[in-house]
């Protein structure tokens, strides 16, 4: 994506672009309205999770400017913030033209679950030579044959995704047979289906794939199919097609695409027609994703909450002026006015305090009068920050304010009610942020479930742990232990540490729930993940 930032998050309800689908997001603004304002007058029922096979409306709400899940990816790590499920791998082989596509999308239209990557192995071909791109252009370059494929990547990027990590795709041009300039990016997949001519020729890829299914379809129909789409989507002619059909297609089938039927776990004969088969495929995978599903937010309660605090986080010093901010936040007859103008003056030092702890290094000025200042400088790279929405939204302000050109970030994590734990929905990071100092921040943090999610899609996009800092302008003792606990290289900063949570996992005595109290809503839309733990009313 060119837009300065990545929206990466990926389902079946995307568009599909040089094998990989991608939700369409918003390449323009810079997402400075807040989420309740985008969907403040939706009127989609709510979305309970399900496992049905039925077919139901997309997963999705397009407001505007984003690209919003409304069935969100539950945690991929346990209690320690390691990731303890890989996603599952499907791994679709057949011949070209052969309905691999087709039964993909039926498996994914039948899953009614989002978080699915279809990765192509069309994306992977092998840059060509000169000499190799006249051959290709005279179809006399051997595109049917396991050398023509950049396995070493495809694995590599494969069993990355598998691992939960960001990752990057090539975009292959069929038309010029060059890879374009700009690669996608795929993070997110609770499923991946990966479709190819040659995806169980390779061993170490074979051993990547989770389930094997082979597409079975007769020859004449898959010639029939792949001249109609070469000539009307690559702008080949008819003699071409039949010729490179003829002198490599149809022998690298008999060769290495058909003797490999035998390893697959299915065969689908007559290929998305049979949905008796496709049936019974995802039978198996819902069986497998009910297997995987943690509980993240019932094993943080057994972290111990009797160990000293820890040596990661910073509170604000509590001076009578924050003391007094305090007093006016946490009392409910202050007004909603009064509540934001001194939450802005409270987020404003607690940025200001969280900055002292980037790194810095000695700088030598010349003053105006003449005569040196020896001071400091910020000796990072970059300062990018991240809010985790809906009212970690409401600190950017303070951090543009003291941090000139700052990058802004946004993660969207909500409470499912009916299994209680945290769940990713919407994602935006600028590009590269993997070198940059993160500071994640979000106004209340009670058990740490939402934060810690945050933090570890911030590894997964290869963000170093101890270049995060977790700022929050209240927190309770377990969110504390909890993040500190699977992170111990984070930096926690926060104005105040209250002892307990209520019933509802409020923070007590707390100030209330903050994005209601700010945005002066009532509870009944909810975008945040640890301070706000009403249904997301979409």
């Amino acid at each position: 994506m060119s837009c300065g930032s990545d929206m990466t998050l990926l389902d079946c309800t995307g568009a599909r672009i040089s094998g990989c689908w991608s939700l369409r997001t918003d390449r323009s603004g810079s997402g400075e309205d807040s989420l309740d304002r985008l969907l403040a007058h939706a009127g989609a029922p709510r979305r309970k999770s399900t496992t049905s096979l039925c077919k139901t409306e997309p997963p999705l709400l397009r407001t505007g400017t984003r690209t919003i899940y409304t069935a969100g990816r539950p945690p991929w790590y346990d209690e320690h913030g390691a990731q303890s499920k890989e996603a599952f791998v499907i791994g679709l082989c057949g011949g070209s033209a052969s309905g691999k596509t087709t039964v993909a999308n039926k498996i994914i239209e039948a899953l009614d679950v989002p978080w699915v990557v279809l990765l192509s192995m069309d994306s992977f071909y092998k840059v060509l030579s000169p000499e190799e791109q006249i051959l290709a252009a005279q179809n006399d370059y051997n595109f049917d044959h396991p050398g023509a494929f950049d396995f070493e990547l495809l694995v590599a990027t494969l069993r990355k995704l598998k691992q939960g990590k960001s990752v990057k795709i090539p975009v292959y041009d069929f038309t010029t047979h060059r890879r374009q300039k700009d690669w996608k990016n795929v993070y997110g997949a609770s499923v991946i289906i990966f479709e190819g001519i040659m995806s169980f020729v390779h061993k170490e890829l074979l051993q990547l794939l989770d389930m094997k299914i082979f597409v079975e379809t007769d020859s004449d129909i898959r010639l029939v199919r792949r001249l109609r789409r070469d000539i009307t989507e690559r702008g080949r002619d008819i003699e071409g097609v039949i010729k490179q059909y003829n002198k490599y297609v149809k022998p690298a089938f008999d060769q290495y695409i058909e003797p490999t039927m035998r390893l697959a776990d299915i065969v689908v004969p007559r290929g998305g027609g049979n949905m008796v088969a496709i049936d019974l495929i995802v039978q198996h995978v819902h069986s497998q994703l009910e297997e995987r599903e943690l509980s993240v937010r019932a094993l943080l309660a057994s972290v111990q909450q009797t160990q000293p605090l820890p040596q990661t986080l910073s509170v604000l010093e509590n001076t009578p002026q924050v003391r007094g901010l305090h007093t006016i936040i946490r009392n409910k007859e202050t007004s909603r006015d009064e509540f934001i103008f001194y939450s802005k003056r409270l987020m404003r030092l607690l940025i200001e305090h969280a900055l002292t702890f980037l790194p810095s290094q000695p700088c030598v000025v010349q003053t105006p009068q003449g005569p040196e200042y020896e001071g400091r400088s910020y000796s990072g790279k970059g300062i990018t920050g991240v809010s985790i929405l809906r009212a970690g939204e409401t600190m950017e302000p303070a951090l543009r304010a003291v941090c000139k050109d700052v990058r802004i970030g946004k993660i969207l994590i909500q409470t499912n009610l009916d299994s209680g734990e945290p769940e990713l929905h919407y994602l935006r990071l600028p590009k590269d942020i993997s070198e940059d100092h993160v500071i994640l921040m979000d106004s209340t943090v009670s058990t740490g479930a939402a934060a810690m999610m945050a933090v570890r899609v911030l590894l997964d996009h290869e963000v170093q742990e101890d270049k995060i800092m977790l700022v929050s302008l209240l927190m309770a003792q377990l969110g504390v232990h909890s993040v500190a606990y699977a992170f111990p290289k984070v930096k926690i900063i926060s104005t105040a540490v209250d002892k307990d949570l209520d019933e509802f996992f409020h923070v007590i005595p707390g100030f209330g729930d903050f994005g209601d109290r700010y945005f002066g809503t009532d509870g009944s839309v909810s975008l945040s993940g640890d301070e706000d733990q009403e249904q997301l009313s979409l």
